[in-house]
């Protein structure tokens, strides 16, 4: 058996091309925030996890530009090594602060962060226990940590008590959800969770990669319940409200010392550049002096879910500004897509098994620099295209 067979035994994407529904890796011209630019199409961009608008901050590009300046396009090493920065550690100071913890602990990306830091937790003989809409870099760095996996159905508190309950005392235990659900826009209920936890002596880690910069003002879903003390790691990313590259954990200086020297995403992999470092650092700084941009980031989720519902779209139990138009199955999800690409907006549309059947889906999101007059214009095309696909009458 060759095993590049499989290779050619691929043709999803391939007969998705032909078809002209091929949905992903469209190579953008131009993206300006809250607007893009596909071979001269200009876009309103409604597929982005820029929560915050700040990628195109002067002060953030700016401070993108200093750092060059100082340190470089790279940093030619492992934080391990010759890579960690002064930047890294005012960076890491800075965002356990913000979140409520005494240390940080900044990898590359937030895929890494993930892979990392649960696999450096979960060992021979630990269980990890996911919810079953968490994010692939949890559920990757849960095989990565070589303990036991159980799962629960997605915010199922029933059903995570039976498999809390069928636990061994003696074996070490991470529970790991999302705070906010990246898909369906959702929230993990830490206020029942946290008493689940402390019953069955189950260390818990919220994943806020979509959560900073939206939640609890900004400091994400622990803040958001007012739990901070009682959750024990808070990851986060810098590719969402951060306006940059990267992620951190947060939690006890103790376990931020350990995963320092045991993960294997970070002592082998490049640290982040200075700039994007500086980015983060600066957009951090921002929110801090601008709370009103999480305000007005939630009131256009709010404002979209009830137009949206409105017009007779289904979207789900979002409470974020996380979006979902839920449609129920692939090829009608693709069409739907299209339509709106041509019209004038950017969706993401997200199949099976991505989502369970049933539940394929358009994912929007929307920013705190969106104006009135945009997301107006995007529902009249939203509107115009449930009629023509028969989503809404």
């Amino acid at each position: 058996m060759d095993i590049f067979e499989k290779c050619t035994q691929f043709t999803t994407a391939k007969e998705a091309m032909e078809q002209g529904l091929y949905p992903y890796f469209i190579p953008l011209t131009a993206s300006e925030g809250t607007e893009a630019e596909f071979q001269g199409h200009r876009l309103l961009m409604l597929g982005s996890n820029n929560y915050l608008g700040l990628t195109t901050h002067p002060r953030v590009r700016q401070a993108a530009r200093e750092a060059i300046a100082q340190f470089g396009t790279s940093c030619t090493g492992s934080r391990f090594l010759n890579g960690t920065l002064a930047l890294h550690e005012e960076l890491e100071r800075h965002l356990a602060e913000w979140v409520g913890k005494e240390a940080a602990l900044v990898f590359s990306t937030g895929m890494q962060t993930n892979l990392g830091t649960i696999s450096a937790l979960v060992g021979r003989g630990d269980i990890v226990i996911l919810d079953r809409e968490d994010h692939a870099s949890i559920v990757d760095g849960a095989r990565l940590g070589m303990g036991e996996i159980k799962r629960f159905r997605h915010n199922d508190l029933k059903q995570l008590r039976h498999v809390l309950e069928k636990l061994p005392e003696e074996k070490g235990k991470l529970l790991v959800v999302d705070g906010l659900f990246s898909m369906e826009g959702d929230i993990a209920p830490l206020p029942e969770i946290i008493p689940l936890c402390r019953e069955f002596g189950v260390r818990l880690m919220v994943d806020d990669a979509h959560a900073i910069g939206v939640l609890g003002g900004g400091r994400g879903t622990a803040a958001h319940y007012e739990l901070t003390d009682d959750v024990d790691l808070i990851m986060g990313t810098f590719s969402k409200s951060l306006a940059s590259l990267g992620g951190f954990i947060a939690g006890d200086e103790n376990v931020v010392h350990y995963i320092k020297h045991h993960a294997r995403a970070l002592i082998f992999s490049a640290s982040i550049p200075a700039p994007n470092a500086a980015a983060a650092l600066e957009a951090l700084k921002i929110i801090r002096e601008e709370p009103d941009r999480v305000e007005r980031v939630n009131h256009w989720g709010a404002f979209m879910r009830r137009e949206l519902n409105t017009l007779g779209f289904d979207t789900g139990n979002s409470v974020t500004p996380v979006v979902p138009i839920i449609i129920g199955s692939d090829e009608l999800t693709l069409i739907t897509w299209k339509l709106l690409f041509e019209a004038g907006v950017f969706v993401n549309p997200v199949l099976s098994p991505a989502v369970p059947q049933g539940r394929q889906l358009l994912r929007t999101s929307y920013m705190a620099t969106h104006t009135q007059e945009q997301l107006e214009r995007a529902l009249r095309i939203f509107e115009q295209v449930g009629k023509q696909v028969g989503l809404i009458s």
